[in-house]
């Protein structure tokens, strides 16, 4: 069997996952790698994208996935991050724009003279705040849908009214403005009832009065609601939406561009059914370039073993690559949680936010949980594109530490919404376990009640059915090879690839279960998978002799397919019929024909999850 027989699949297989911790990530392609007739892009989409990635290559790895990071943190850090900055300059607002920089979302290169000064400026918003001073708050923007997309017609006197929600913390004036000029200029005014900035406390003097100000005057209802001390991302948030008076909340990072027909895709589905949330497809803006380059739409969001979100890819018996129309909005088991579209009403009756999370973190997942489980769904429209901006590092850091806000943050989730599968989180997640008891979540399982909501099983079954977690008919444990007791290793990620992917080997088994050791199976046959959705794969079985055995992207495909013969302790691959096998020279896994040799003994040792 070739890798990916059909041409889209082909395509789409190398397609890898990757996030960081709580944050927004986005997965990018070479589209100059698809044909246009695959996804329905015609020549103008490819000249559009091609143009833009050939300035982002610093964002892309050797295998062409694109990968960025970037969200709200917490507290202000900038007595460590500025304490080469007098006050002076981080309270001056240096917004000086030129008429044709970053003009339809081009990059913007600095001449050299520029570089110390934009070096130094980096440090306030770990973004090159030169460059973002430099180009309009109004700058145009490529309309990157796909031609289909363009075609769609809405009748918006007829949809409800809109409150845009962007909470703020000391964020650049550019920055800012430009979300805000972003939704006026590429939003139906009929649709916009109010766009309300939340600010958390920022310091900034040019944030005061001086935004007030110039907001009064603009063409749209906008107002700065001010939290009187630092209260985080998700109070904020909330403080925002009860002030709201639109039909529909629209949530947006602070650094973000719309584009085109964005909010009409979002808007019109939620009116639809009003227990939807749906999101946009994230597009990117560079950190450093302030260059928009479109990501590939085909990705949805789900979590792995840590509860840390995380962007997948479709396999080959997914729905979405099997439909004709690729412009039509397909569920998402998670949300990333920045940027999103819901019914107000909706909103407040399936329970708001947590108020007991602090900062941020875990309250995308908490919020996806619960709109599943208590009934409702969550979609990306594809014909919905904003772009954010991707920070390799934040500006500001958590108040308390890491652990006391995002594992307190997945703590309650994980005490909320999984059951049983709570328990697989703290065993494996000590720094989440610490903050267990500390959980007060009586009012959350009160809510959970009134709701009258599904179990955590129940979402793995009917929204994550291809969902890599342990289930009670499924083999959990190490995979330990009989003659040299050594255990399967998937290998660990390296740098931003946070998705584990390479040849498989054997590495002596630790004393107290790891996730890096642990894999799931529905035994007697199917994938063998593990954390992060990568599966033991032989992509080369056809053409090579002992081919490799590797760890990559779960597919679906029947490369990745095994049976496991418990008598003679065999893991045939289904396929080509052989065996997994030591390789005799190297310390990895093969397959070779099934001879019953020592070296192609495996003993799946169960390990109890919960």
């Amino acid at each position: 069997m070739v890798l990916c027989r059909r041409r889209l699949f082909r395509k789409l297989c190398f397609l890898l996952t990757a996030v960081s911790i709580g944050s927004l990530v986005l997965l990018w392609n070479h589209l100059e790698a698809l044909d246009s007739d695959d996804l329905g892009l015609q020549e103008s989409d490819d000249w559009l994208t091609l143009r833009l990635a050939r300035n982002q290559q610093d964002y892309i790895d050797r295998r062409g996935v694109h990968v960025v990071v970037g969200h709200y943190l917490g507290d202000s850090v900038d007595g460590g991050l500025h304490s080469n900055l007098s006050d002076e300059i981080i309270n001056s607002n240096l917004y000086d724009p030129k008429p044709n920089e970053g003009r339809n979302g081009v990059p913007v290169n600095l001449p050299s003279h520029l570089h110390a000064k934009a070096q130094q400026l980096y440090q306030i918003n770990r973004f090159n705040l030169l460059v973002s001073d430099r180009i309009p708050v109004n700058r145009t923007l490529p309309d990157v849908r796909k031609p289909k997309c363009k075609t769609k017609v809405f009748n918006e006197e007829f949809l409800p009214k809109s409150s845009i929600v962007i909470v703020f913390h000391n964020e650049a004036w550019s920055a800012l403005l430009r979300t805000v000029h972003s939704v006026i200029s590429r939003s139906p005014r009929s649709m916009l009832k109010e766009i309300l900035l939340v600010d958390d406390a920022s310091t900034r003097e040019f944030l005061k009065s001086s935004l007030d100000e110039y907001v009064a005057k603009l063409s749209v209802p906008t107002r700065v609601i001010r939290s009187p001390g630092r209260v985080g991302l998700i109070k904020a948030r909330l403080l925002g939406a009860r002030q709201a008076e639109g039909e529909i909340l629209v949530f947006l990072d602070a650094h973000c561009e719309c584009t085109l027909g964005w909010l009409e895709n979002l808007v019109a589905r939620v009116a639809e059914d009003r227990t939807r949330v749906v999101c946009p497809v994230i597009d990117i803006i560079s950190d450093v370039t302030f260059a928009y380059v479109r990501s590939f739409e085909l990705h949805w969001g789900a979590f792995n073993w840590e509860l840390h979100f995380r962007w997948y890819t479709y396999g080959s018996s997914d729905a979405i690559i099997k439909r004709k129309d690729f412009t039509e909005p397909f569920k998402t088991p998670a949300m990333a949680g920045g940027l999103f579209a819901i019914d107000r009403a909706y909103f407040f009756h399936i329970g708001a936010y947590d108020e007991e999370m602090q900062v941020w973190g875990g309250e995308n997942l908490e919020m996806s949980f619960r709109v599943w489980q208590c009934g409702g769904s969550i979609e990306i429209a594809p014909c919905s594109h904003v772009a954010h901006l991707f920070r390799k590092a934040s500006p500001y850091s958590f108040p308390g530490g890491v652990s006391e806000v995002l594992y307190g943050n997945l703590a309650r989730v994980a005490l909320v919404w999984m059951d049983e599968w709570a328990e697989f989180y703290f065993k494996f997640n000590p720094e989440a376990e610490k903050q267990r008891d500390k959980q007060a979540v009586r009012s959350r399982l009160e809510l959970r009640k009134q709701l009258k909501c599904h179990s955590f099983k129940w979402y793995l079954t009917h929204v994550w059915p291809h969902h890599f977690l342990p289930m009670d008919d499924k083999f959990f444990g190490r995979i330990r090879h009989v003659q040299t007791h050594k255990c399967v290793e998937k290998p660990l990620a390296k740098g931003s690839m946070n998705q584990a992917s390479g040849p498989a080997s054997l590495l002596p088994c630790t004393h107290l279960p790891v996730l890096t050791q642990m894999f799931v199976m529905k035994l007697p046959t199917d994938l063998i998978a593990t954390d992060e959705s990568v599966c033991l794969d032989v992509p080369e079985y056809e053409n090579d002799i002992s081919p490799r055995v590797r760890i990559l992207a779960c597919s679906g495909f029947n490369r990745q397919r095994w049976t496991y013969d418990k008598e003679n302790q065999e893991l045939r691959h289904v396929d080509s019929k052989l065996c997994l096998d030591l390789s005799s020279k190297h310390n990895y896994l093969v397959l070779n024909a099934c001879n019953g040799y020592t070296s192609q003994r495996w003993e799946l040792e169960s390990v109890s999850w919960k």
